[in-house]
């Protein structure tokens, strides 16, 4: 019973900073874009990962929602967050030079040693509900 309760938690907290980051991405789409575009990334990137990234985050959002998809979910969400702390650990240890966030919202206001906290603890909530869903 209780790991059924903790499963709804985790999985409730992936999908409301998923739906998030997602919509402020898209509700400040342009200038998500032109973050994008000052990453260290190839200029042609660009375009396909400013909606590639908010649709992958909707699709995992939607995955969780899913009782047959929850588990594809966890493991969407794991990934990305894992990719993302990554990202932000490289920018914490100034991997690059000047690298703004392009995360939207809250997300984006925050320094990097609090995002990388903030995704770290989300990457470890991704793993948790992924192994209770296992577990069931």
């Amino acid at each position: 019973m209780k790991k059924a309760y903790y499963l709804q938690i985790v999985r409730y907290l992936l999908i409301v900073l998923w739906i998030y980051a997602a919509g402020s991405k898209l509700w400040a789409y342009e200038i998500f874009k032109d973050q994008l575009s000052r990453q260290a990334l190839p200029h042609w990137l660009v375009q396909p990962l400013s909606w590639l990234l908010p649709l992958t985050e909707l699709v995992a959002a939607l995955l969780l929602s899913l009782r047959k998809t929850i588990e594809k979910g966890f493991l969407l969400s794991f990934a990305l967050m894992l990719a993302f702390t990554f990202y932000v650990g490289l920018g914490l240890v100034r991997a690059y030079d000047n690298v703004p966030c392009s995360c939207g919202g809250i997300l984006g206001s925050m320094g990097w040693p609090a995002h990388f906290v903030f995704n770290i603890v989300f990457t470890i909530l991704a793993a948790i509900g992924l192994h209770l869903r296992k577990a069931n």
